[in-house]
């Protein structure tokens, strides 16, 4: 039996979808409305009952650069709140393993090297913009640590570059980079309006299609124990990806940019040696997951 928490959103309802494809057959997925995972004895109960092998964890409080920067109480509050019981719900409940997303976000900032490697993890403080978030997704790092020390839990947590696909959240103001654009483009579509973007598009980073990283949890979970980071090893920056929309929708010509806006890190890269020994590779390049997620925004 496999269970993921955060099933209907971007990672959990791709990750649904790869494991039943591929020939998973006892796979329940729960979201918030099946489950409180802000509540420790309903969180226990759900797992009880379910009564999981493995458990893959998506479920979290996620905003974007300026949703992080907004709401850094309530990111920091409720992420630890959900991760704290669900990894404490796993413990009791015996699960065989738990493989969990986490973000890129934990890295240091400055970073200590390039390509970051996952042992540099804790080597500084985070991103002002993302700390709050940051620090709370390193808490679930270090209690996944503890447990196995204590508890003997097997695990593997995921470092995530920057991922994006349908079922994403769509909103300018709280989301991530790609779903925040591709809302942009749509209202500048349906308006007649111009698309403005924060920042000078300098900024770079490893973009992932959902489907990839589907298929990349399931391997890790199959495959590699401990921090893994997570990404395609082709790192692209911001002005690329508005300029790729810009040719999937048509509307180049109204692309401005708003260089008062911050642009975020200047540039993130991963280490990916462990996740590529595991046999792993991506399937979709960026053009195709940015024209079907497009295509999925306009038409669901």
């Amino acid at each position: 039996m496999i269970l993921v928490t955060g099933a209907y959103g971007l990672v959990g309802s791709a990750l649904v979808d790869f494991l039943r494809s591929t020939g998973y057959k006892a796979v329940v997925g729960i979201g918030r409305n099946d489950c409180n995972l802000l509540n420790s004895e309903e969180t226990k109960h759900v797992i009880a009952r379910i009564r999981p092998d493995y458990v893959f964890h998506c479920a979290a409080k996620v905003y974007g650069i300026l949703g992080n920067m907004n709401n850094k109480g309530i990111s920091f509050y409720e992420n630890v709140l959900i991760n704290t019981n669900i990894v404490e719900a796993v413990r009791i409940s015996k699960v065989k393993k738990i493989t969990v997303m986490g973000t890129g976000a934990v890295y240091p900032y400055p970073p200590p090297g390039l390509p970051l490697k996952e042992e540099m993890i804790f080597m500084g403080s985070p991103h002002s913009s993302e700390d709050s978030y940051a620090h709370a997704k390193r808490a679930l790092l270090a209690m996944l640590r503890a447990y196995e020390e204590s508890y003997k839990l097997s695990w593997a947590y995921l470092v995530s570059c920057n991922l994006f696909g349908p079922r994403d959240k769509f909103d300018t103001e709280n989301g991530h980079v790609v779903p925040s654009l591709i809302k942009k483009f749509s209202d500048a579509k349906k308006n007649g309006t111009d698309i403005v973007v924060w920042g000078n598009g300098s900024a770079r980073r490893d973009f992932m299609y959902v489907k990839d990283a589907a298929a990349a949890l399931e391997c890790i979970m199959n495959n590699i124990n401990g921090a893994v980071n997570l990404g395609s090893g082709k790192v692209y920056s911001i002005r690329q990806i508005v300029e790729f929309l810009g040719e999937i929708t048509g509307l180049t010509s109204r692309i401005k940019w708003d260089a008062s806006k911050p642009n975020g890190q200047e540039y993130r890269s991963y280490d990916l040696s462990r996740l590529f020994a595991a046999g792993f590779s991506c399937k979709y390049d960026i053009e195709y997951g940015l024209r079907e997620t497009w295509n999925w925004h306009e038409h669901s």
